[in-house]
């Protein structure tokens, strides 16, 4: 398979993932966007051993859209500082079930993982592994029942966007974890990683990408859109790609 790229220099790859694809090797056996991205870079450049390609984040296995991979060392470790201190604008899209109360707002949690069951939940700040879980979203127009989020991440909790709409009553289309007695079995989950924005890790300047969902149901009730990406290129700068 041909991962977009969507831009690489000496130090950095941001790219497309696609849906359904592991991030990294997990128990499922399947072949994973790591292992592929260091095979493609060891055949475009012809690099002889192993190698080095740094995951600094991770989409969930249904989730499309932007990543960061770190190509050297140098960059791995300041884009993982910056990933623990929330400063990379990190922009999704949602399509949910339902309306909003608010056509923006703040959402504040505190989530737990299982990791036996795979699963998060939303516990009281109280609880003992309890982690602080906080984003931010805009309906960008609501129709047919369903209602186009677009959720700024603060934190990055497993499952964070997922468990915290469905908490409030907004299941996101096709979750089959947490959407409730709202899910339909073989639909694909609304939720795209649309842009990345931050500081380049080694030339300090700005850089940014975005990425569109494909155009096939419930994406293609959304018009809007098609349109985001110039206007979200247009309000930061040259930089963006």
């Amino acid at each position: 398979m041909k991962i977009p790229i969507l831009y690489e220099d000496n130090h950095l790859l941001l790219v497309e993932k696609p849906i359904n694809i592991p991030v990294q090797e997990d128990s499922s056996g399947d072949l994973d966007l790591l292992t592929m991205l260091r095979n493609d870079i060891k055949i475009r450049y012809q690099k002889p051993g192993n190698v080095y390609l740094g995951l600094i984040h991770r989409l969930d296995r249904p989730v499309g859209g932007a990543m960061v991979f770190a190509k050297t060392s140098k960059a791995a470790s300041r884009l993982s500082d910056m990933f623990r201190r929330h400063v990379i604008e990190r922009n999704y899209f949602a399509v949910v079930h339902g309306s909003l109360k608010k056509k923006r707002g703040q959402l504040v949690h505190y989530l737990h993982k299982d990791h036996r069951k795979n699963k998060v939940f939303v516990v009281p700040s109280t609880h003992p592994n309890a982690k602080k879980a906080v984003l931010d979203y805009e309906v960008m127009e609501s129709k047919k029942g369903f209602s186009l989020l677009s959720v700024n991440l603060h934190t990055g909790r497993p499952h964070q966007i997922r468990i915290q709409l469905s908490t409030i009553g907004n299941p996101i289309f096709g979750d089959q974890k947490y959407g409730g007695h709202l899910k339909r079995s073989g639909q694909q989950l609304a939720l795209w990683a649309h842009s990345l924005y931050f500081e380049h890790p080694v030339r300090n300047e700005p850089i940014g990408v975005y990425s569109l969902p494909p155009s096939r149901y419930p994406w293609d009730l959304w018009s809007i859109i098609a349109n985001r990406g110039e206007n979200f290129k247009s309000k930061k700068n040259p930089a963006f790609y």
